[in-house]
Formats: C-alpha cells, structure tokens, sequence
C-alpha cells in the first residue's frame, strides 16, 4: 500500500483543484487558502514518501507535474477571471509551457526517450509562482493587505517564467540538447 500512496497523494491534488475553483469564484478565499495550502503538502508528501521508501514510478513522475500545472494553471485562470492577477501574466504562463511541452515532444519524437528534469530556473519560476498565488489569496481573505509584494511577486513570476522559457528554447535549439538537465515543470 505504501507504494502506492504517493501517486493517491498526487490523484487527491488533482481532485482538489475544482473544489478549490469553486470556493473561489464564490470569492471564498480564507476557504481556497486552505486548499491551496493542503495541495501543496500533499506535493512536498508524496515526493518525500516515493523518494524515501523508494517508490517512485514512472506514473509518478508523469502524474505530479501534470498535478502541479492543473494546479497553478486552474487557479491563475479564476483569479485573472476574478481580477485579482493580470491577464498578461497569464498569458506568459500559459505560453511558457505549452513551449516546454512542444519543446519535449520534439526532443522525444527526435532522440528515442528524453528524461523529465525540471532545470533550476524551472524549479524558481514554479515556487514563485505557488507563492505568488499563496499571497494574493491571503490578502483577498482579508488576512494581511501588502499591495506592494503582489505587485513585486507578479512582475517577478513574469521575469522568471520568461527567463526560464527563453533558457528551456536556449538548451533544447541552439547550445544543443543537454539530457542531464533539460525538460521540466
């Protein structure tokens, strides 16, 4: 059973993700906090179970970022659709990785298999991005008010998922493709 119970922990985030879309568009945010917070243990928890009881599978390996995109993409929708973050930014996110994914599925129609490494640069953008979301729902819950970091945290996560892309497009399609440390989240 252990060895199963990271890709449930994974399989529970991805169900979590409309609950939590709809206690936002009724602008329950104190609520979505809560989910949001929860999803996100569940991802330190099911990486931390798979790599220390030794259970990691390939559909964990699929699965989880999979979960952390439906994550971060579903709620950057509501809260642009709410007006609590900026279409462009979206946009940017989107785009970003829809590269990534075009990006991989050359490299692996090209070379026979392509590992799935997330870079540093991806590692940053994707934690900036949960904190950003972290943030803008506590200040809508009404808990802590600083205008100020979400202006600074959205033009940040704009830079990072930026720089990333053009890093990811820098890798794949002019230094020449880098297996050790190339697609990712």
């Amino acid at each position: 059973m252990l060895t199963k119970l990271p890709n449930l922990l994974t399989l529970l985030r991805i169900g979590a993700v409309p609950v939590l879309i709809l206690f936002l568009r009724e602008r329950e945010y104190a609520v979505a906090v809560a989910i949001f917070v929860g999803a996100g243990i569940t991802d330190g928890l099911d990486g931390w179970i798979a790599k220390k009881f030794n259970c990691v599978t390939r559909l964990g390996s699929i699965l989880d970022p999979i979960a952390d995109k439906v994550l971060i993409v579903s709620t950057y929708v509501v809260l642009v659709l709410l007006g609590d973050l900026p279409f462009w930014l979206l946009l940017l996110i989107v785009f970003r990785d829809l590269g990534i994914i075009g990006g991989y599925l050359i490299l692996d129609t090209l070379h026979d298999s392509v590992p799935l490494h997330p870079s540093f640069l991806s590692k940053v953008n994707t934690f900036l991005q949960i904190i950003l979301v972290a943030v803008v729902l506590i200040d809508r819950a009404g808990w802590v008010h600083l205008p100020w970091l979400n202006e600074f945290l959205i033009v940040l996560v704009g830079l990072t998922t930026l720089i990333s892309g053009i890093h990811y497009g820098y890798l794949w399609f002019i230094r020449g493709v880098d297996f050790d440390d190339t697609v990712g989240s």
